[in-house]
């Protein structure tokens, strides 16, 4: 099976295509400077002439607040340079997964969010995350749609890096405490893509590892697992303003992963872990 991975330089796209060429398929992973997804021929003749079976689309703009001031780069790629390569992989006849957000929600709701509820995003970057799930759910039928949230892996900056990098210059941090999700180990969730695409269970997914916490709790177990004597103070949304709004429940509900037979991933704590106890690794 030949699968192209766009994003192949962020923390998702690379795992994707480790675990894919563990399992010894035809990887072909991407960034930007392999693809301008913007331009329209230079998508379709890129796709023409790899002819892959499938298409996992991790590329996006991810930039949350910047998001907010340059809304056109990130219409461009989130909303556009999709279209494009799902019109590219209609045409070679490929699968299609697009990598979406926990964004696309309000925040408002008091339980976790089923993947039927209607998307009511507050921010620009979660707003383009929803039209490019609109622009492909009306180009394709071979498609994957995976809302993920929180994500952390090996391969470039995020949560935990941060937090552990402020550990060595602060004895005490302040954390959002009033935002709840769960922390998704790219690992793991790699794992679950490469078995989706090789199927033909489509549609639209929710995929994190299993539980809940909020920011200033994932912060504790980071420096908990990490022998870190930290103290975190878990604040209030208000007391941190950014320049684009989060919600602050970011819970989604797993259910079709189990209609479906998927196996769901493991608890976020573990996937924690594992996580930090590869960070030592790359240490030494």
């Amino acid at each position: 099976m030949k699968i192209l991975v766009t994003g192949y330089t962020g923390q998702l796209g690379f795992d994707v295509v480790r675990e894919g060429l563990i399992r010894g398929f035809d990887m072909n992973g991407i960034g930007s400077k392999d693809l301008d997804i913007i331009n329209e021929q230079e998508v379709y003749s890129f796709v023409n002439r790899m002819r892959p079976d499938a298409i996992i689309h991790c590329g996006a703009y991810t930039a949350v607040d910047r998001a907010e001031e340059d809304r056109r780069t990130c219409w461009n790629v989130n909303v556009e340079g999709t279209k494009y390569l799902a019109l590219a992989a209609k045409n070679v006849r490929a699968k299609f997964m697009y990598m979406s957000t926990d964004y696309v929600f309000d925040g408002k709701s008091e339980t976790p969010y089923k993947e039927s509820d209607m998307p009511t995003p507050i921010n620009y970057y979660g707003l383009t995350k929803y039209e490019g799930e609109k622009v492909v759910e009306s180009l394709l039928t071979n498609y994957f749609i995976v809302r993920i949230s929180w994500v952390f892996g090996m391969n470039g900056n995020n949560f935990v890096k941060n937090m552990l990098r402020l550990s060595e210059s602060h004895d005490e941090i302040n954390v959002v405490g009033d935002q709840f999700g769960s922390p998704t180990y790219t690992c793991d969730l790699a794992r679950l893509l490469i078995d989706m695409i090789q199927g033909d269970k489509f549609g639209l997914y929710h995929v994190t590892n299993e539980g809940y916490c909020s920011w200033a709790e994932f912060a504790s177990e980071i420096y908990r697992l990490s022998n870190k004597t930290v103290k975190v103070n878990a604040i209030s949304t208000e007391q941190y303003p950014t320049r684009a709004a989060r919600p602050k429940n970011s819970r989604l509900s797993k259910q079709l992963l189990v209609d479906n037979g998927f196996k769901l991933l493991p608890r976020w704590q573990d996937a924690l872990k594992q996580f930090i106890s590869e960070l030592s690794q790359e240490v030494k």
